[in-house]
């Protein structure tokens, strides 16, 4: 007996997915767990396995079509069952008119008349005898557009035809064509060309999500810098160590430790706003989202309990999301659980920003380019690596005040990492706090 097979709901949220690509095509004996088609969600690419042994009868859909959850992606029948490919049907009757979009029925044909009604011939002459007033600019431009510029009557001088009136006539063209259920996807506007691109997938859970955070929660961003000389110092010389073990060092876990430092000090950064019980829920665990930049647009995988991990640890863990997101192969229990989230601007290029929260998280800390900048350092001007950030909170949950704290204690960490981060986990002397910083980091 044929099976259906039904898009499953491959995790919380997905409500449909693209078809990337069918391994397998009608016809074929499948085995049960065997691949046979990839599926792009809004979260990551996975791959849907056979859920029987059996013969492929049809597929549903091609590659690039959208399914939502529950629709039949393939009918598999029994092991032994052949394949009959459905027989082509000649149509009978005659083939009908198609539009953009759909069919248009054609209009049944009528006996040919020689001579023409005394009111047609009366309509036609009086529409010869019309004179059209346009300059050549108008009537090229008519022409572009595809309007017929004899049914217009100008508004300009002595009936002179505008520019604003073969706009009011494209846009009764459009309401027209709605009113008669024809969908028209015009690939131009008034002014020239265009290129429509399909929002769906990572984009359109962007979108979404955006529009929901910028809808939902309150944004003021802080700004600020760091000078990060000595950091850069650090990290040259603990880079070269790590690059043995095949690990790459940036500066991005010296920044999650001081924001998971500062965030145990400042807890209302590292909440959530539970609207229903009118609560703010205060999270004792630190789960650090990073942003990042794929093709399809930015995913955000998540570090779990970043507050217990080493330097080289959060390093490894950075170059491993990445690339599997880069990839869209992360885990989707990667991508949640997040408490706060990091997005490194600097990377691509611009020193400040106004990142929007990533909802229902309380802040999120954009990082700008790290350069070179003179500072008044002791009375003297000195050249010094300064890192520029900018901090988006949820004013409903925290004040500026709050905020500014927050951030003031992140430059502190960033700008003494050898003893700040050290002395916020332990208490002792100089030359141990350079002892523990490398037992921070290996």
């Amino acid at each position: 007996m044929a099976f259906e097979f039904k898009f499953p709901d491959v995790g919380e949220g997905i409500h449909e997915g693209t078809i990337v690509k069918w391994f397998v095509k009608e016809g074929d004996f499948v085995k049960e767990d065997s691949v046979i088609v990839s599926m792009e969600t809004d979260k990551a690419v996975v791959e849907i396995p056979s859920p029987k042994t059996g013969t492929i009868l049809r597929l549903n859909f091609k590659q690039g079509d959208v399914v939502k959850v529950g629709e039949v992606l393939v009918v598999i029948g029994e092991k032994n069952e052949k394949f009959t490919k459905p027989k082509t049907v000649e149509p009978k009757e005659k083939p009908r008119g198609f539009a953009v979009v759909g069919e248009l029925e054609e209009a049944p044909e009528e006996p040919f008349s020689k001579k023409a009604s005394p009111k047609t011939e009366k309509q036609i002459s009086k529409k010869e005898n019309k004179q059209i007033l346009a300059t050549p600019r108008i009537r090229a431009l008519a022409k572009e557009k595809n309007i017929d510029i004899n049914s217009i009557t100008g508004t300009g001088k002595d009936g002179m035809i505008t520019e604003d009136d073969l706009k009011i006539s494209n846009k009764n063209q459009t309401s027209e064509n709605k009113s008669s259920g024809i969908k028209v996807v015009k690939k131009y506007d008034f002014y020239g060309y265009l290129d429509r691109v399909p929002l769906k997938g990572v984009r359109k859970t962007i979108a979404e999500h955006m529009t929901l955070s910028k809808n939902k929660a309150v944004h003021v961003t802080h700004m600020d810098f760091a000078d990060v000389t000595h950091l850069a110092e650090i990290r040259e010389k603990e880079k070269l160590k790590l690059q043995k073990q095949g690990i790459k060092l940036t500066y991005l876990p010296f920044v999650i430790k001081s924001v998971v430092n500062a965030l145990k000090e400042h807890p209302y950064l590292n909440a959530t706003l539970d609207e229903d019980n009118q609560e703010i829920i205060l999270k004792k665990y630190y789960n650090i989202g990073i942003a990042v930049d794929t093709d399809d647009g930015l995913i955000v995988p998540v570090i779990k309990r970043a507050e217990i991990k080493k330097i080289s640890e959060l390093a490894k863990d950075l170059s491993n999301l990445s690339e599997l997101a880069k990839g869209r192969k992360i885990d989707l229990s990667d991508l949640k659980g997040g408490t706060f989230t990091i997005t490194n601007i600097g990377s691509i290029g611009g020193m400040y920003a106004t990142p929007i929260i990533n909802y229902p998280e309380s802040a999120i800390l954009g990082l700008g380019k790290i350069q070179d900048m003179p500072l008044v350092i002791n009375n003297k001007i000195q050249i010094r690596k300064v890192m520029h950030f900018s901090l988006s909170f949820d004013h409903r949950i925290l004040d500026g005040a709050e905020a500014a704290k927050f951030a003031n204690k992140v430059k502190e960490i960033l700008e003494d990492p050898d003893s700040k981060i050290s002395l916020t986990l332990f208490s002792t002397s100089t030359a141990l706090r350079c002892l523990l910083l490398h037992f921070l980091l290996f």
